[in-house]
């Protein structure tokens, strides 16, 4: 199966799906010996960034018995630029999750939080589109994709970067559609996190990010790390590359997609669910305190071990499998979420994730308590095979495994996921050419169309064209033409952005609603746009 949807993988996929190849000789026997291990994963990467040449930059720290044994940078900040090191900031997006966990445990070992006591007693307020889950939902449901909200529900109020503050996101959380059932069905939900983080912010008496600054960065003394985007350095900042198009969004050549990390990446309000950027320096700090449980060096403890052991519990299935074949030996049995992790059996052992997606960003962090040992990998692209191949490439080589060729498959996979793209954009501009004309002159579907938890959208007169523009969203605006029937398409003036197809509901003809949908199959799943429900004011 083709991975193409970059953050989607890096999120919410197993490490394990991919048919085995020949080894690449890496990984001949478990790198036990920090000088070994360091030597081959600093090997494996620099073999990575050639079989991927598009790919600007790699960061990678690796930490094995408490010590970071390689912190490095590999590549440029930008195409053209300047070369990465140890020290640059990466922007590490939902990675940020398992800090926020972090932070409510160390607010339950002081008797200010519960993991399992209803929302409301620290956020009275606290309510959602199925009231009868008000008082039901706990601060565990926040961290674990379990409420039933659909993937990626809400995102729309903070991606692309959105002017709303924390306050308006926590205003619009009763009016986000839930689809599916409480606790039964897993679904990524950054909405949730954000409520997280004001429980931390309800229970502690200070913001979200004063809390991590002041209870986690400092004590870990990671002095690089910032729990907000927003006062990243460009100059010590790696620089977002993507592709975007020609014709749709991850096709066409590599670039430089923003001139620093907060041009696309603006989570303030949503900090508690993908604020960070650090660096691998700083990260393998993290790393350390998460093997050791919440053990400190110098004996003191950033949260209990008890704590520790419920953060890597399992709390939803994620998915699941008959288990390894001999073409799939490292497929997992079942891959779980538990409170800012994801867990999971990987060839014989238990494995805990986590990945982050921003635009021009993909990273992701994997624990082998069983090896004792972490890694952690950044980059400033979005390209989820290159990902793959370092995220099982360096466990294969931690644990002294082979059989599989990440490099060689991952290869064949994005060669597979490119040419089904390309058919896709085609058989969507052929579908347009053959369609059929608007029931009614363009200018009749003009006005101000509203969603319950998204707000305006308005589509009005501009140049002699028709012009729609999300109120909220500043770079989702630009010129609205035909499609098919009473579907129209947007182009969307910053490429950088997913164009949607607005369907309209005629009623004694006129148009009196409104759906949408990403135009692209390959859309990332935080375009919500489909979750919209949309009537004339």
């Amino acid at each position: 199966m083709s991975i193409r949807l970059t953050r989607r993988a890096a999120l919410v996929s197993s490490v394990a799906g991919a048919a085995a190849l020949p080894s690449t000789g890496w990984a001949r026997a478990a790198a036990n010996d920090s000088a070994s291990l360091a030597e081959q994963v600093d090997a494996y990467v620099k073999q990575v960034m050639a079989g991927f040449p598009d790919q600007p930059a790699v960061s990678v720290a690796v930490v094995k018995d408490g010590q970071a044994v390689l912190t490095r940078g590999y590549g440029v900040r930008a195409i053209g630029g300047a070369a990465v090191d140890e020290h640059t900031l990466f922007a590490i997006a939902s990675n940020t999750k398992a800090v926020t966990c972090a932070a409510l445990a160390i607010l339950i070992d002081e008797g200010k939080v519960k993991w399992d006591e209803p929302v409301r007693t620290w956020l009275p307020g606290f309510s959602l589109s199925k009231p009868e889950l008000n008082d039901m939902v706990t601060v565990r449901d926040l961290v674990s994709h379990r409420i039933g909200f659909g993937l990626g529900a809400g995102d729309l109020l903070f991606w692309p970067n959105s002017d709303r503050t924390r306050a308006e996101i926590m205003a619009a959380v009763p009016h986000v559609p839930i689809e599916d059932s409480f606790r039964t069905t897993y679904h990524y939900c950054n909405l949730m996190f954000v409520v997280a983080g004001e429980v931390v912010a309800a229970a502690s008496g200070m913001p979200w990010e004063d809390f991590v600054q002041t209870r986690i960065l400092d004590r870990l003394g990671m002095t690089e790390t910032l729990p907000v985007m927003t006062a990243a350095d460009p100059a010590k900042s790696a620089l977002p590359h993507g592709r975007i198009g020609p014709p749709l969004r991850y096709q066409g050549p590599m670039q430089t997609i923003g001139g620093s990390i907060q041009e696309v990446w603006d989570w303030a309000a949503a900090g508690a669910a993908g604020g960070f950027v650090t660096t691998p320096v700083d990260w393998a700090k993290w790393i350390a305190v998460q093997l050791a449980r919440g053990a400190l060096p110098d004996g003191t403890r950033l949260y209990s071990e008890a704590r520790a052991n419920e953060m890597w519990r399992p709390n939803i299935i994620v998915g699941s499998s008959a288990g390894p074949t001999p073409d799939l030996p490292g497929r997992a049995i079942a891959a779980t979420y538990a409170t800012g992790w994801q867990v999971m059996d990987y060839r014989g052992e238990r494995f805990i994730t986590h990945g982050g997606g921003a635009p021009g960003f993909i990273s992701g962090t994997v624990l082998i308590p069983g090896r004792n040992a972490g890694f952690s990998f950044f980059t400033n692209a979005e390209e989820g095979m290159l990902t793959r191949a370092l995220r099982s490439g360096i466990a294969d080589i931690v644990m002294g495994k082979t059989g599989f060729d990440w490099i060689a498959d991952g290869q064949r996979l994005k060669a597979e996921g490119d040419a089904k793209s390309v058919a896709a954009a085609a058989e969507i501009d052929a579908r347009q050419a053959a369609g059929a004309p608007p029931s009614l002159p363009l200018a009749a579907y003009a006005g101000t169309w509203r969603d319950p938890w998204y707000g305006d959208i308005v589509i009005e007169a501009r140049d002699l064209q028709l012009w729609l523009r999300f109120t909220r969203t500043p770079a989702l605006q630009g010129p609205v033409e035909a499609y098919d029937g009473d579907t129209l398409r947007t182009r969307f003036v910053d490429r950088r952005e997913e164009d949607v197809f607005i369907t309209f509901t005629l009623e004694n003809g006129r148009p009196v609603s409104a759906t949408m949908k990403a135009v692209s199959p390959d859309a990332d799943f935080s375009y919500d746009f489909h979750d919209l429900r949309l009537t004339k004011v």
